[in-house]
């Protein structure tokens, strides 16, 4: 069995990563997608602990300071896959690897930028996701077909509901061009036609920013997908974490130790 979670972590403060870490190491999933990582204090000390207690983290810090997404795992990685999207316009908001499983399984988390009505602000979320399904397409069936890609997409689908104005046709059309990848909506798969919610306006009107999409080979595998509103109800995030469950027939699991515990360990 592997399991994936997803979760945007809101450029956490130390505070509120320290009660992440906590949240986190509770649960029993494999693998956690973490989006809008930032330069902050509070993602240095989030993915440092799970550094020290021997997960794997894949990221790769903005130069200029930009949000992000870090891959942190219990798995063994058999093939970073960073390379692969070295065109993608802000390289720092996704993380890919390939996961040591049988059948192999690769993994690629994404953040994709906010925008408002400015000019600029749509022409680099337009710009980004352009560059990132264009890496998609040149990835080999054998790692498109067995991919996980999840985190915030920051887009609704057009069937969403309530339909909510002034999204524009570029960013309907991610949603439809990962459908055209062969990549299946992982929760529309276990829940087809209910309607999940991963954000909350201020106007208590509810946002499906939050994805996990499987490859074609992966898509009979699926045994289950939620979303997980006590992020949202403890005040760690203003985002709900997705969770994905899916039979494959092996993993190969690190030795890790907790990292909560070992933080509390270093102050004795």
């Amino acid at each position: 069995m592997l399991s994936i979670l997803t979760v945007n972590i809101g450029a956490a403060s130390r505070e509120r990563a320290e009660a992440m870490l906590r949240w986190l190491v509770a649960r029993p999933e494999d693998v956690f997608i973490l989006t809008e990582t930032s330069g902050g204090t509070g993602t240095a000390y989030l993915l440092d602990r799970f550094l020290q207690a021997g997960y794997v983290v894949v990221h790769t810090p903005d130069a200029n300071g930009d949000r992000g997404t870090a891959i942190v795992s219990r798995i063994a990685v058999s093939e970073p896959l960073s390379a692969r999207f070295a065109s993608v316009t802000i390289p720092g908001r996704v993380a890919a690897a390939v996961l040591d499983t049988e059948p192999t399984t690769a993994v690629l988390g994404v953040y994709v930028p906010s925008r408002d009505r400015s000019a600029d602000k749509t022409e680099k979320k337009q710009a980004f996701v352009g560059s990132l399904l264009g890496a998609l397409d040149e990835l080999p069936p054998e790692l498109r077909d067995w991919l996980v890609l999840g985190g915030d997409y920051n887009v609704i689908a057009r069937t969403h509901t309530p339909l909510h104005p002034g999204f524009l046709p570029f960013e309907f059309g991610l949603l439809d061009a990962l459908e055209a990848h062969g990549l299946v909506d992982a929760h529309e798969r276990c829940s087809p036609g209910e309607q999940a919610y991963s954000w909350i306006g201020r106007t208590g009107d509810g946002y499906r920013y939050d994805y996990l999409h499987v490859g074609r080979e992966l898509a009979g595998r699926i045994t289950g997908c939620a979303y997980l509103h006590e992020t949202r109800e403890q005040r760690l995030t203003d985002h709900a974490a997705v969770t994905l469950k899916l039979g494959v027939d092996k993993v190969k699991l690190l030795t890790t130790g907790n990292p909560a515990e070992e933080e509390a360990a270093t102050l004795f």
